[in-house]
């Protein structure tokens, strides 16, 4: 099944396909949701059948939304698809454009609009297990001396939003 999502290309907003803007390395639209309880964040494990990335550690949701999707109304479907959390109140942070290379030829190289929700307690999820293998909730002083010591157990997406953004996400 072709994933259509929104992509520039020569400056213009386009339609093309996932996997093929993965390939080319092309910039296109993204949005990642950090869930928050206190000091502690969500985050999970992608599944070892995602084509880039399997099996590392990501923020809690990150995703590329549909051609004419709201960015927010895409994090709220997605924290809904991939780990059954509804009824969330999100704050965005920010928007900001990385390029990273996730392996096999493949870059990612988005424009991401940033969410964040607090919640009160830990939450109970239910992960899809064909996205989420893992979730956990992690201090977020612990998850950045964990990504320091074993990058490689964690996207790369998530790296550089600990490394150079985490003032403008968690503020």
């Amino acid at each position: 099944m072709t994933s259509l999502i929104p992509t520039w290309v020569d400056g213009n907003l386009v339609a093309i396909d996932k996997l093929e803007a993965h390939q080319r390395g092309l910039l296109h639209k993204a949005v990642s949701v950090f869930v928050m309880c206190g000091n502690d964040v969500l985050i999970q494990r992608r599944a070892m059948g995602k084509y880039h990335t399997p099996g590392l550690w990501a923020n809690t949701c990150c995703t590329h939304p549909h051609w004419s999707e709201d960015p927010k109304e895409c994090a709220i479907r997605r924290l809904r698809e991939e780990l059954g959390i509804t009824g969330l109140r999100l704050d965005h942070k920010d928007q900001l454009t990385y390029r990273a290379d996730v392996g096999n030829g493949l870059i990612e190289h988005e424009r991401v609009d940033l969410y964040v929700a607090r919640v009160p307690s830990h939450i109970a999820v239910d992960p899809n297990r064909e996205e989420v293998m893992q979730t956990d909730w992690v201090d977020m002083d612990l998850l950045v001396r964990r990504v320091r010591a074993r990058p490689a157990q964690y996207t790369p997406w998530l790296r550089i939003y600990l490394a150079e953004h985490a003032a403008r996400i968690f503020a």
